[in-house]
């Protein structure tokens, strides 16, 4: 997309080999600057280079190209830098920027510091994750980095109009761009790039040796030609970047080995276990490649996707749908049958990014797990005390529930941990598990305000407390009583007001007991679970958005299959019932001690209600959708006693006030609730999400009685709870398209 005015006047690329060549041909197709100079010591290629409309301008020297440039690119070999910088040094503009492309940033801002005697604001290295078999510049490729990554590294004190600049150029040039330190991207890089490219060398190497070399690869199948392919890299830029990125590449290839070993070990001493458990957790990783960075087997990229839903008025809900499985009960499954003796089965587990983080963070701590297949996981536990140490900190993505769980069955293992999430996550109080485990001995470091990341000690002896909770949680009474598996002693938890039992269900059903009394909840510690059978409900809160669409919503009649009625969860119907909704339950039944029902919802006339405060706890993750009900509904609702709202994955009470404002609907906000009078007009908008997915979803409920467009902006998390909402919603019959979603 050609730009109106260029972001720089003088470009100058210093080497047209593949990636510069494509780099320069990229900035002139897209207007990206006024002049594209290119300098090489092979003369032949810089006459091609204007031959072939890859540059404007070829240039004799390196220190002419750069004379008058305000975008300096070194594309040379690695261990070329040095001897360049130091031709340029004397034509390089003092305002000029100063970037490179080589695959290893130590080695080059190391150069940069010894030919300038320090790194300047302005001096950005680079690195576009791009390339071909290909090179020279024939083989130049304006589209080469069009939905690829480009990794900058700045200085701590980069000029950051420099580095918008840079980043727009690339940006310009269709990659997607991210900022990390020089020494993590060297980390990365070797264990990513570096180390596949020396293992297919030496592969192919070895093989090529052997004596029947011609029948081995005259019959290699096609993974074998895949994996090889890079070992038809150029091996001068390979050998200076191994030389270059030595330590590192020597850490990464030591790990190898030492893990290499040990899968000869398992087949020499036919170790299935061994076997099945690196390969699992080997698949799980492969198929996450792309959320991947060094050192963690799962990571989500959601904070770098910028995804948008645009949703157009009106509309009735109709059908027949199953929604995705509970997600608490999905966590809580992966979580016990870890912990259990013997082979435990999951049906309905819910493949969203927050379920898929917990089953990787088990995978991480050497628990073999088959799946998730279409819902279907086996989980071959490990027993109580079988965990092992990972190799890093475990990554919750945006899981609040999965952090305040792992924290209690960390604080008892014998090895240390560290639970890290997003940058939503990173801002939740984790104050409220910490401290109460502490009390029962643990030993664990908080960032400041109490939030992520935890460093939990291990080794250390729990002792059973009684703990009063001053808030109703069940995510913080599951926590303790997790912990009180491995406290000696019992460990009981009282709470203020019911809130979800699924842990206590589940414990049972896996042959732990629990004691109820009232509103308390307690466990004996060194008891043993037993591996059983779990059948995953389809999650209410998930329903709850299309429980009030069809309420909502002119002529509307939908049925939802097979939803979770735990007594603790079914808030939001209780709620809605009382505002007059036809909500008719359908085939009761039970399954795995959890109750289940169809649900059948039909548009109905809603009215406006004191919302009891019982109900508060039990429907704490529907409030964002109810508000939406509320502002349909005749009269005023009012909501009290919902302070938690407010540390969930956003301050869900302002944000969707802020939302409601944006459509023109006014309300009142109070510490601990909501006031909002229904029956105002819903009008078109801009609504930030704050990239919580509950809100963005609820945005969506609400262009039903919209009178004009809604956009929901920062809707990539959706995906955290709800994989497949875009297309369940447009089944049923709301206006809603994803722009940006893969």
């Amino acid at each position: 997309m050609a730009s109106s005015e260029p972001l720089f006047e003088r470009v100058a690329v210093i080497g047209l080999g593949l990636i510069g060549g494509s780099l320069a041909c990229a900035i002139r197709r897209n207007g990206l600057a006024g002049t594209v100079v290119g300098a090489d010591q092979r003369t032949e290629e810089l006459q091609l280079g204007i031959e072939l409309g890859v540059i404007d301008q070829a240039a004799s020297t390196v220190s002419d190209a750069v004379r008058g440039a305000d975008l300096v690119v070194l594309a040379v070999p690695v261990r070329a830098t040095r001897a360049v910088l130091e031709e340029i040094r004397p034509a390089l503009e003092p305002d000029a920027i100063l970037t490179d492309v080589g695959s290893t940033k130590s080695s080059f801002v190391t150069d940069v510091e010894a030919v300038f005697g320090g790194l300047s604001p302005r001096v950005i290295p680079g690195h576009p994750i791009a390339g071909s078999e290909k090179s020279g510049i024939r083989a130049a490729n304006p589209e080469l980095f069009a939905n690829h990554k480009v990794i900058l590294t700045p200085p701590d004190d980069v000029s950051q109009p420099h580095l918008a600049r840079l980043r727009e150029l690339w940006e310009g040039c269709g990659a997607t761009v991210l900022t990390m330190s020089v020494a993590y991207h060297d980390e990365v890089l070797a264990a990513t790039s570096h180390l596949p490219h020396l293992i297919a060398f030496s592969l192919v190497d070895t093989l090529a040796g052997e004596d029947e070399n011609m029948d081995i690869f005259r019959y290699a199948a096609g993974g074998f030609r895949d994996f090889t392919r890079i070992a038809a890299s150029d091996p001068v830029m390979w050998h200076d970047i191994f030389l270059s990125n030595r330590d590192a590449v020597l850490r990464v290839i030591d790990h190898f080995t030492h893990d290499l070993e040990q899968l000869r070990t398992a087949i020499a001493n036919q170790d299935s276990a061994t076997l099945l458990r690196v390969f699992s957790r080997a698949k799980a990783a492969r198929e996450h490649f792309s959320k991947m960075l060094s050192g963690q087997a799962y990571v989500t990229n959601n904070s770098e996707k910028q995804v948008t839903f645009r949703l157009q008025p009106g509309g009735a809900i109709t059908g027949d749908i199953r929604v995705p499985g509970d997600k608490s009960m999905s966590h809580r499954s992966i979580m016990l049958g870890a912990l259990a003796d013997g082979v435990t089965e999951v049906k309905g587990f819910l493949e969203g990014e927050d379920s898929l983080a917990t089953l990787q963070a088990f995978r991480d701590m050497g628990v073999t797990i088959e799946g998730p297949d279409d819902g279907f996981v086996r989980i071959r536990g490990v027993g109580m005390n079988g965990l092992q140490a990972p190799r890093g900190p475990l990554y919750l993505g945006n899981s609040g529930t999965a952090m305040r769980l792992f924290a209690g069955l960390l604080a008892a293992q014998p090895f240390d941990s560290e639970l890290t999430g997003d940058a939503s996550l990173s801002g939740r109080p984790m104050g409220r598990v910490a401290d109460p485990l502490r009390a029962m001995g643990a030993v664990i470091d908080t960032a400041e305000g109490g939030r992520p990341p935890l460093k939990i000690r291990g080794g250390q002896k729990l002792s059973g407390i009684h703990y009063e909770m001053p808030v109703a949680s069940a995510q913080v009474k599951s926590c303790l009583l997790l912990a009180g598996l491995y406290a000696e002693g019992s460990t009981s938890v009282t709470e203020p007001a019911p809130t979800r039992d699924h842990t206590e269900r589940m414990l049972a059903g896996f042959g732990y007991h629990v004691h109820r009394d009232g509103a308390t909840a307690s466990v004996s510690g060194g008891g043993r679970l037993t591996a059983t059978n779990i059948d995953v409900p389809a999650d209410i809160s998930s329903s709850a958005f299309f429980l009030v669409a069809a309420s909502i919503a002119p002529e509307s009649d939908l049925v939802l299959r097979h939803v979770g009625m735990n007594p603790t969860r079914v808030g939001v119907i209780n709620i809605l019932n009382q505002m007059g909704a036809s909500i008719e339950v359908l085939d009761e039944r039970e399954i795995g001690g959890e109750p289940v029902a169809d649900l059948r919802v039909r548009s109905a006339e809603l009215q406006g209600i004191d919302i009891p405060e019982d109900q508060v706890p039990l429907a704490i993750d529907e409030f964002p959708v109810l508000f939406v009900a509320a502002a349909c509904a005749n009269g005023r609702t009012v909501l009290r006693g919902a302070e938690e709202l407010r540390v969930k994955e956003s301050d869900r009470i302002q944000v969707m006030a802020d939302g409601l404002a944006a459509l023109g609907v006014e309300s009142t906000v109070t510490p601990d609730g909501i006031i909002i009078d229904g029956g105002q007009t819903i009008g078109g908008g801009t609504v930030n999400s704050h990239g919580d997915h509950r809100i963005a979803m609820s945005f969506a409920v609400a262009s039903l009685r919209a009178k004009g467009e809604i956009t929901v902006t920062d809707c990539a998390n959706v995906a955290t709870s709800f994989p497949g909402f875009v297309e369940l919603a447009q089944g049923t019959g709301i206006n809603i398209s994803a722009e940006g979603a893969e």
